[in-house]
C-alpha cells in the first residue's frame, strides 16, 4: 500500500528542521516549534490529546504542548519524523495522518513569503479528495448559506476529482449560495480554517463570500 502519509511525514520534519524552532506558522499563536510539540503530543501523549477536541482538558493539553515545545528542537523534530507504533502499518498511517500531515506541511511552507502550491500527484489528490466532502460538510455544518463545493480534476481527463456537492445549512436558492473551487489539497486547507492560503476560486453574492472568507472553519 502507497502511504502518501508516510512521505509526507518526512518532508514535513525536513521543512520544519530548516524553518528552525521560531518560524512562523499558519496556526495562529504557533511558532514551529509549538506545531512540533503538537504533532508529538497527538500521536505520543494519549493523555493529553484528547484536549485537542475536549475544551475542559484543554488546560492539561496546552501544558503538555509547551514542555514539549520547550526542550531540544532538534530531538522533537526527530519525534515528529519516526511514527508511534500505532501507525506504523501503512493504512494506519494513512488513515491517521494522511490529511494531518499535508495540512501541517502547508502551514510551514505558506507562512512565509514566496510560496507556491505544490504540484500532487493525481493518486495522492485523489487519496486527498476522498476526504475532502466529510471535511467541508463538518466544519461548515453551521454556515448560514449553501456552499457547492466543485474540484473538477486535470483537462486530460473528464471525471472530476472530488464529485461536486455541497454544504452549509443555507437557502437552497441559486442567486444565494457560493462556490468553493480548487484542487482537493486546497480544499482541505480552506476547510480546515486557513481559507486566506487556499488557492481556491470563490463565486457568489459578495456578502456571502466576504462572511465564509472570515468564517471559523474547522475542527
Amino acid at each position: 500500500m502507497t502511504s502518501f502519509a508516510r512521505a509526507e511525514r518526512a518532508a514535513l520534519a525536513d521543512a520544519l528542521l530548516a524553518a528552525g524552532p521560531d518560524a512562523p506558522t499558519l496556526c495562529e499563536g504557533w511558532a514551529t516549534r509549538d506545531l512540533a510539540a503538537h504533532l508529538v503530543l497527538r500521536e505520543r501523549r494519549p493523555d493529553a490529546a484528547a484536549g485537542i477536541l475536549i475544551k475542559p482538558v484543554a488546560g492539561h493539553t496546552k501544558q503538555v504542548q509547551d514542555r514539549l515545545a520547550a526542550g531540544d528542537y532538534t530531538a522533537l523534530v526527530e519525534k515528529v519524523r519516526t511514527p508511534a507504533p500505532f501507525v506504523r502499518p501503512a493504512f494506519a498511517e494513512e488513515a491517521v495522518n494522511l490529511v494531518e500531515f499535508f495540512i501541517h506541511l502547508e502551514d510551514v511552507r505558506r507562512a512565509v513569503p514566496g510560496w507556491a502550491p505544490r504540484e500532487l500527484p493525481e493518486a495522492y489528490a485523489r487519496a486527498l479528495g476522498a476526504r475532502v466532502k466529510g471535511s467541508a460538510r463538518l466544519s461548515a455544518r453551521r454556515f448560514p448559506a449553501r456552499i457547492v463545493v466543485r474540484s473538477p480534476g486535470p483537462q486530460s481527463t473528464a471525471e472530476p476529482i472530488v464529485e461536486p456537492f455541497t454544504a452549509g445549512k443555507g437557502d437552497p436558492d441559486p442567486a444565494r449560495q457560493v462556490t468553493v473551487e480548487g484542487d482537493p489539497g486546497e480544499l482541505l486547507l480552506f476547510f480546515t480554517g486557513r481559507q486566506a492560503a487556499a488557492d481556491v476560486e470563490l463565486t457568489g453574492p459578495e456578502d456571502l463570500l466576504e462572511r465564509l472568507r472570515g468564517a471559523r472553519l474547522g475542527m
